[in-house]
Order: C-alpha cells, then sequence, then structure tokens
C-alpha cells in the first residue's frame, strides 16, 4: 500500500520531465508528508469542452488523493480508496471505468512505508529514487458531480485520483508487501491516452521498479504525524555505530 508520500517539485519543475502544456492556476506548496484526502497533483490528458474534435491536452492539474467514483452518494468514500490493486483494477466497479478512461501520473519524490519496530513502534522508511528523478507513479482521476452545489458554482466537481499498487519485489518486499507501480517516461503517452481502453495493453504498460531503481532508507518517526511537513522528514536517519558515534544508517 502506499499511504503517504512527498511532493516538492513545483509545477515547472514537472514541465519537462511530464511535457506539461497546462499548468493549473494555482500552484500547492511543497509538501514532504502528503496523506490521504490531500490535494496533490496529477498529469493527465483531456480533450477540450472548447473543442471536442481537438487532441487531448496533456495538463496539470489539482486532484483529491481518494478517488470518489461518480456514482457515490458522498465523497467521504475517497479515503478509503486511495490504492488500487493492478490485479483488480479492471473488474472493481469504483475503478474500472477510470482505469478504461481516466489514467494519470502522481509525481512523487518518494513515498513512505513502515517496518519492524524500534522502541515499541514501527521505524518509519522513505524509499525513492536512486538518481533523484521525480517518480511517476501510475494512477487513475476521477471526477464527482456535488449534487448540493449551483451548476455555476466552480466547486461543484470534485477531482480525486488513486494510487496503483502491485507486489513488492527484491529488498523492498521486507518493508512492505505492496508498492506503487510506475510509468517509465516512454509509456507516459500510451498510458494517459484516453483512447487506449484494451486491459492487458494497459497492464504492459507498468512496471514494478526495476532492482536499484529505488533506495530506501529509514527517516524520523515525525513522519507518523501528518502534521508535520518539511524536508527534514526525508532526510536518513543517522544509526550509532558501536562506539556511540552517529554513522549513515544502513540502506536497504
Amino acid at each position: 500500500m502506499c499511504g503517504r508520500y512527498a511532493a516538492s517539485r513545483r509545477p515547472e519543475d514537472l514541465v519537462e520531465e511530464f511535457e506539461v502544456v497546462d499548468l493549473p492556476e494555482q500552484a500547492l506548496p511543497p509538501s514532504y508528508n502528503l496523506a490521504p484526502t490531500d490535494q496533490v497533483y496529477a498529469v493527465l490528458e483531456r480533450t477540450p469542452k472548447d473543442a471536442p474534435d481537438d487532441r487531448p491536452v496533456r495538463a496539470l492539474r489539482t486532484v483529491r488523493w481518494g478517488l470518489v467514483p461518480s456514482w457515490a452518494k458522498d465523497p467521504s468514500i475517497g479515503s478509503r480508496l486511495i490504492n488500487a490493486r493492478v490485479e483488480s483494477v479492471a473488474e472493481k466497479p469504483a475503478f474500472k471505468k477510470a482505469f478504461a478512461r481516466r489514467r494519470c501520473l502522481l509525481p512523487a519524490d518518494g513515498y513512505f512505508e513502515w517496518y519492524g519496530e524500534t522502541r515499541g513502534r514501527k521505524q518509519p522508511y522513505f524509499i525513492t529514487p536512486s538518481d533523484g528523478r521525480p517518480l511517476a507513479m501510475a494512477g487513475l482521476y476521477e471526477l464527482w458531480r456535488d449534487r448540493s452545489k449551483a451548476d455555476d458554482d466552480p466547486d461543484r466537481w470534485l477531482w480525486s485520483a488513486t494510487v496503483l499498487t502491485t507486489t513488492a519485489q527484491d529488498d523492498l518486499g521486507r518493508i512492505h508487501d505492496r508498492m506503487p507501480l510506475l510509468v517509465e517516461p516512454a509509456g507516459y503517452g500510451e498510458w494517459l491516452d484516453p483512447s487506449r481502453e484494451d486491459p492487458e495493453e494497459l497492464r504492459g504498460l507498468l512496471v514494478p521498479a526495476a532492482p536499484g531503481r529505488l533506495t530506501a532508507f529509514p527517516v524520523s518517526t515525525e513522519v507518523n504525524n501528518v502534521r508535520n511537513d518539511g524536508p527534514a522528514l526525508v532526510e536518513p536517519l543517522p544509526a550509532q555505530g558501536a562506539d556511540g558515534v552517529e554513522e549513515q544508517a544502513e540502506l536497504f
């Protein structure tokens, strides 16, 4: 599962990486401790409403983390749909329409998982690309209409998203048995293309991280509290050597 992640890059920093042409009107602040129901960035492609015959436009949008299906009675269901298992995503009622037509990428610096115990509580680990580039987590997005709001209310539509997950591989499986699925740059266009609907072709674009692609290290338990934020949360936790001297924490 992916239940917390960091995303500190500005929209301008994501333009080149994801070939975005449409930016949000208001930028999100950097966050090193994103939690379910928070606003996050999503890269997606949609055909402009005023030009239905045009090609889809690649945009960076702000969405709420936790997918709210279009048929939901209220948006509270989203807090339980922050992840979608790739093994069943094409069949689950909450996800199958979005998997067919509304796919996105969720840019991230890395994500957190908890493992083992230190002084009676689990130790958080930050899992991040070894090369420092952003992760492109495979996601789905959905639009939910709030029937209590007027047709001309700009907040009548709620945009939300979920992260696709798979079985964790190699050493990362020691920390948690699930991990986000990634899309490599060569597959961005096909994954985001709303005209592609074949489930098997779509699954073929999704990849677990290649060996050595990600690195994991323990970080401060301050990340356990969603109210805490800041770059210190993703700094490697110093380890105490046999002589009491601080050392770099061992990486998985």
